[in-house]
């Protein structure tokens, strides 16, 4: 019984609490919020409970404005990669044609040209781009780098394949040098940043853009049919004044360089797009081992093959090279004396192999060729009139 009434007690006692701390909560609330706000409505406001129970009380409306402000990123990004871009002039010689944009530097225009180029080493190898090769006799070449120094430079050659141009600083102490993106993991969509410096003082211009395309049919011959001795496959992207960034890099927002800007001119209007980075790579590894003149050739003109190429001419595959002229003439599709002119080669062929590797879009043929040198023999698998050959060339 005792225990019964001790329980009920406590039950009793709780209760009450609970009470007490919800009423307290509730008047609180009803002081603070409820009653001013009940006060300032005109069928409240003439009682005077309520104005005595508002004579302390003060409703604050506040507004505030807050100004957010974002980080200059780009800046941020393109702050390292950006130490490694420079400007080549060229002094006057016989042929400065090659040199993108004209630059007065206490001289007339047509004698003093300047183009975009970028660090690879830290011991002062430049790449860059020209259709035109340079003149390595009588001009000489200066280079201008990011903290206003000026060097003069020697050219070191240009690789046919790719239109890149290799210059060396002369006297190159520890230069800062663009780190190479793997170009194989791009995608359509990426955000890049083109850094240009065609000024006539040291002074870096920049572009910001996506991948807008993976063009692997777009090849450097500049002609309505593909070159075996160019370069095939490229990016795009849009660029603000193309020819202010030519031999300039892009990278993306790691900072890595993604490609190099490179142009060409089509049917009488230049056409900018970007050379992979490791395109790039693969000719600063012939540069540095001296063996951009060693590349291999095989002098024919082709289609790359698609899907539909392949079923608007009716061919029988769509991966390979078909050798082409638009008159039908072997003359035509295969260079005179060429290695594949001596190896038998005809307008109509299909190449779709090279040692057993498959010719398609993601191994074009001047990929294939160019892991290969003057003076190697390879085997190339060809389609002719519906059957299977194998044919050696020697490059």
């Amino acid at each position: 019984m005792v225990f019964f009434l001790v329980k009920k007690t406590v039950l009793i006692g709780l209760i009450l609490l609970a009470v007490l701390i919800v009423g307290g909560i509730g008047g609180v609330f009803l002081e603070r919020y409820v009653v001013p706000r009940l006060a300032a409505l005109p069928q409240f406001s003439s009682l005077g409970f309520f104005n005595k129970a508002t004579e302390h009380v003060t409703v604050i409306n506040k507004t505030e404005q807050v100004v957010i402000r974002e980080d200059d990123t780009v800046e941020k990004i393109v702050s390292q990669p950006a130490t490694s871009v420079v400007n080549i002039v060229a002094l006057p010689g016989k042929n400065t044609a090659a040199l993108g944009n004209p630059a007065t530097l206490g001289a007339a225009a047509d004698e003093v040209k300047t183009t975009t180029g970028v660090l690879l080493t830290n011991d002062g190898l430049v790449v860059t781009y020209s259709e035109l090769p340079f003149d390595s006799e009588s001009t000489k070449y200066s280079i201008l780098l990011y903290d206003g120094s000026i060097h003069e430079a020697t050219y070191v050659g240009r690789d046919s394949l790719t239109n890149l141009s290799f210059f060396r600083v002369n006297d190159a102490s520890n230069t800062p040098s663009i780190a190479l993106a793997n170009s194989d993991d791009a995608r359509v969509g990426k955000k890049l940043i083109a850094i240009g410096n065609t000024f006539a003082e040291y002074q870096n211009r920049l572009s910001v853009d996506i991948l807008r395309n993976v063009n692997r049919i777009f090849n450097l011959s500049g002609k309505t049919v593909a070159s075996s001795e160019k370069w095939e496959g490229v990016f795009e992207m849009n660029l603000d004044k193309p020819e202010a960034f030519v031999g300039g890099p892009v990278i993306g927002f790691n900072g890595e360089m993604v490609g190099i800007v490179g142009d060409l001119l089509i049917n009488n209007q230049e056409e900018s797009f970007l050379i992979p980075s490791n395109t790039v790579r693969e000719s600063f590894s012939r540069a540095i081992d001296g063996t951009l003149e060693k590349r291999a050739t095989l002098g024919v003109y082709y289609l790359p093959i698609t899907k539909a190429l392949a079923l608007g001419r009716g061919l029988s595959r769509d991966r390979g090279a078909l050798i082409y002229s638009r008159s039908g003439s072997t003359g035509l599709a295969i260079i005179a004396d060429s290695p594949g002119l001596r190896a038998g080669l005809l307008a109509g062929d299909i190449i779709s192999s090279v040692n057993g590797t498959e010719v398609n879009l993601d191994n074009s043929l001047p990929e294939l060729l160019s892991r290969y040198d003057k003076g190697d023999a390879i085997e190339l698998t060809i389609i002719r009139q519906g059957q299977e050959k194998k044919i050696t060339v020697n490059l």
